[in-house]
């Protein structure tokens, strides 16, 4: 394997947002390289085979109505997979034939260790900009400030120079586990690559899974469906919450699952209990402490301890995985900062892409929320390169377009 000495921009991850920015950038006369570790779309080949998109994929793009789920304006996994709502390894396919459609280059087995600014290594700012100018591999040039130089990659088969990095690494890789003692002995939801095999290596058929949102319940219904008895514990009630975001309530079709299942004797979920800690008891069992939320009474045994003889199952979620790209994206409060453009605000001309991308209090953490960055991160970094962005054009056209961020409000997002 033979990674280009120096390209326009380099996408870092291969996933739905590493693919659908790599499209957006292949549009313009740039020369573009994505890096992915493992394969294109691997995270969603890790979802358990029972897990399916929680967003429907509709055939909708000749109104003007993206397929929630499609990446480009001119695809639709609906129409790619016959699917409304694919499985993990499903959507996996579609975006590989995206890539494969556009003639994307995607380096796979590719490991990204380290992004330098490069006047770290090949000289000064000034120096690299003397002429007030970084013309683009293509021939484009633009005005660049001096601190945005450009970048180093150090990767698993060599050093790559670039213009622009794009960070799209996801989240499955840094799932939460670190939020109370004795997290070491639970099983967290990602770890897990089939519920049903889950259920039949175990010998016994109680569980109980700390968290209550979308993964959580998901594995709920999953057990209770094989014959499981569950007990779904969490800090509220999400699943008796509503609200106009989906991002902080459950889905309708989660709902719809829950439902199927909730006059089952198999199935319990416990609102206001917050884990303090697990043990191991005498007899090998798991002691999950809990402590009741603020304006909940526990009334589960006097000292609010649930016992339960399978290792607990975390759904705590993920962290933004920026790997060594962490220090250029500070956070306030766990929110990444990014400028306008979902740029690093210490280090111009490198960008982020994907769930965590958060501006006025809304994380756009849904596909059909950020994939309509991808054009905007596209369109400024081939303004900064002087090449021609008209292409992008068809990202309006569609509705995928979201470059007025005054509509993002935290009571109520209209973008």
């Amino acid at each position: 394997m033979t990674v280009p000495e120096r390209v326009d921009v380099a996408v870092v991850g291969a996933g739905a947002a590493g693919i659908g920015t790599g499209v957006a950038l292949s549009m313009l006369d740039l020369e573009v390289q994505l890096f992915e570790r493992d394969e294109i779309g691997a995270s969603f080949r890790q979802w358990p085979d029972e897990m399916r998109f929680i967003t429907p994929s509709f055939p909708s793009n000749s109104f003007g109505l993206p397929d929630l789920n499609a990446i480009t304006p001119d695809t639709s996994p609906a129409v790619t997979l016959d699917r409304q709502q694919p499985s993990g390894d499903e959507y996996a396919d579609y975006l590989e034939a995206v890539a494969d459609f556009h003639e994307l280059p995607v380096e796979t087995g590719v490991d990204v260790t380290a992004v330098h600014p490069r006047e770290e290594t090949t000289g000064t700012a000034s120096d690299h900009n003397q002429a007030g100018t970084a013309p683009a591999v293509d021939g484009g040039g633009a005005l660049k400030t001096e601190a945005d130089s450009g970048f180093v990659l150090e990767t698993s088969e060599g050093a790559v120079q670039c213009e622009y990095v794009v960070w799209a690494g996801g989240q499955f890789g840094k799932p939460r586990t670190d939020v109370f003692p004795g997290t070491e002995l639970c099983v967290h939801t990602s770890e897990v690559r089939s519920w049903t095999d889950h259920a039949a290596t175990s010998s016994t058929d109680d569980f109980l899974i700390i968290g209550g949102y979308e993964s959580g319940i998901d594995a709920a219904v999953a057990l209770v469906e094989t014959g499981c008895r569950v007990r779904v514990l969490d800090r509220g009630e999400p699943w008796a919450t509503r609200g106009p975001d989906p991002s902080e309530v459950l889905s309708p079709y989660t709902l719809e699952r829950l439902e199927s299942v909730a006059d089952s004797d198999r199935l319990l979920v416990e609102g206001g209990a917050v884990v303090e800690e697990i043990r191991r008891d005498a007899d090998g069992c798991f002691e999950v402490r809990t402590r009741g939320a603020d304006g909940y009474e526990l009334d589960d045994g006097a000292d609010n301890t649930f016992t339960v003889p399978t290792r607990p199952i975390l759904a705590t979620g993920f962290e933004p995985n920026l790997g060594p790209v962490d220090s250029y994206f500070p956070r306030t409060e766990g929110v990444v900062q990014l400028t306008d453009q979902d740029e690093s605000p210490s280090m111009p001309g490198l960008f982020l892409a994907g769930p965590d991308v958060t501006h006025n209090g809304i994380k756009f953490c849904f596909i059909y929320k950020f994939r309509a960055r991808f054009p905007v991160i596209a369109e400024t970094i081939g303004d900064r390169l002087g090449v021609d962005t008209d292409p992008l054009e068809s990202y309006r056209e569609q509705n995928m377009f979201l470059e007025d961020l005054s509509c993002c409000e935290p009571d109520m997002c209209d973008c």
